[in-house]
């Protein structure tokens, strides 16, 4: 039984799942307030179950918004650490291919970065078989398209797929539909099975780049 969470963009989402079994899962699209609404979520869907019946708890460690990781990191650790409850570290780029487990298709994840950058990461599933074709990294939009134009089909997804797809202008890229086109807890229990379990004082955020403020400093320095 794995409680994921993910508070990595404008979405926030908590399930609790057994196996391939959805006990109960929530999904909210209200902005980046998630420290307000991530642990009324949790104490909702566990309603009825105790953290001693967990295996592990699970949740998208970046990358995304630096201040939503954050909150979603900690607040793992925080549920986790008095009972030192096996957490996984999950690719939000991974869990979003992880919507696309019905269907035989290449899936380009995106998440804006600003700048005409994306936090990205390429994924063929087939079979229901999720696999990775590129690491999770920075792109520009400009070699972003140059590599997407080799593939026959590619679905676009994540909280920067609409702005992806205004530039990238590609025949063969095609918008996720609504329902698949955000991360969400489920799709992170689904990618946590893939992912060795890490202790609650190990997990850490995965951050691709400085946030603004870092690079700002630097820039001074």
């Amino acid at each position: 039984m794995i409680l994921s969470l993910d508070s990595s963009a404008v979405t926030a989402s908590v399930a609790l799942t057994d196996g391939d079994k959805v006990i109960k899962s929530e999904f909210v699209n209200s902005g980046l307030t998630h420290s307000e609404t991530l642990i009324p979520m949790v104490k909702r869907v566990m309603d009825g179950h105790s953290y001693d019946e967990l295996d592990g708890i699970a949740i998208t460690a970046g990358p995304g918004s630096f201040t939503g990781v954050r909150i979603g990191v900690a607040t793992v650790k925080g549920l986790a650490f008095n009972d030192s409850i096996p957490c996984y570290s999950v690719s939000t780029l991974e869990a979003i291919a992880y919507n696309f487990t019905d269907e035989n298709a290449v899936v380009c994840a995106v998440m804006d970065a600003r700048r005409m950058q994306f936090y990205n990461a390429i994924f063929s599933v087939k079979d229901g078989v999720v696999l990775r074709i590129c690491d999770d990294r920075a792109i520009s939009i400009d070699d972003l398209r140059k590599e997407l134009s080799s593939y026959d089909k590619v679905i676009v997804a994540g909280d920067g797929a609409r702005l992806c797809m205004s530039g990238l202008k590609l025949d063969n890229c095609f918008l996720a539909d609504d329902d698949k086109i955000y991360q969400n807890a489920v799709s992170v229990s689904k990618a946590a099975h893939n992912v060795k379990p890490i202790s609650p004082k190990s997990l850490m955020p995965v951050y691709l780049r400085l946030s603004q403020a870092e690079r700002e400093l630097k820039l001074k320095k």
